[in-house]
């Protein structure tokens, strides 16, 4: 896994980088690995580099991983940023730390149901689709803030921030709108709602893109293919 340790001292090189030009107080930047096209072993390798936020985009996979795993599962905290579906919220509430995708009423009712049978309170990200693209999930913009007020006491659920998917480009710097966009959003529910210490965080930029995301703020980053690219090639 020497390829994985020098693409992960790299993304968090670039990351710091993006830091210094962003300015302003000193923040965290949680990475995420995103593992969805590997297996137990390089997941094993993440945890001796020091890596243990692991995110998948589908409930199935990731138990199936946790299962091959065993007590080492433990050692991470397991992200769902896929879609997810009803059905499933279940067994993503009691397997995962935190859930990126909240996107709808009926979700969140479900994730709040589950939460309180198990006696737990679910940390959950609200998805917005700020680029308006027709094969994204997310609420639209204009459809926050009434969520927000829809959602913000059920009792199950620990509201922690905002998730973007940005548009696949060329370039990063093409999305810088979308992840100010996102930001904006962030602080404009935090003026009208204060809602307190858990609001924290803005979960946005992947592979392609996450320097620009930490740029305007991210406080996660969602990589997979930058670090795994190696490894994979053998």
């Amino acid at each position: 896994m020497i390829g994985l340790a020098e693409n992960l001292e790299k993304v968090r090189e670039r990351v710091n980088r993006a830091l210094l030009r962003a300015g302003g107080p000193s923040r965290e930047v949680l990475l995420v690995a995103v593992t969805k096209t590997v297996g137990p072993e390089e997941i094993k390798a993440l945890a001796a580099l020091g890596v243990k936020e692991i995110g998948e985009n589908r409930v199935q996979d990731a138990l199936r991983k946790q299962q091959v795993l065993g007590d080492e599962a433990r050692l991470f905290r397991w992200h769902m940023i896929g879609t997810l579906q009803r059905n499933k919220v279940g067994r993503a509430v009691e397997n995962f730390a935190f859930i990126h995708s909240l996107d709808r009423l009926e979700l969140a009712l479900e994730i709040n149901k589950a939460s309180l049978q198990r006696e737990k309170k679910t940390p959950v990200l609200i998805q917005v689709n700020v680029a308006g693209e027709e094969t994204k999930h997310g609420l639209d913009p204009e459809e926050l803030f009434d969520f927000y007020e829809e959602v913000k006491d059920l009792p199950g659920l620990s509201l922690q921030g905002l998730m973007t998917m940005a548009p696949l480009v060329p370039r990063g710097e093409e999305v810088r709108p979308v992840f100010a966009r996102l930001r904006e959003l962030y602080w404009e529910i935090a003026r009208r709602f204060q809602p307190g210490g858990e609001w924290q965080h803005l979960s946005m930029g992947m592979s392609n893109d996450f320097e620009v995301a930490v740029e305007e703020g991210a406080t996660m980053i969602r990589v997979g293919s930058v670090l795994f690219q190696a490894s994979e090639e053998g």
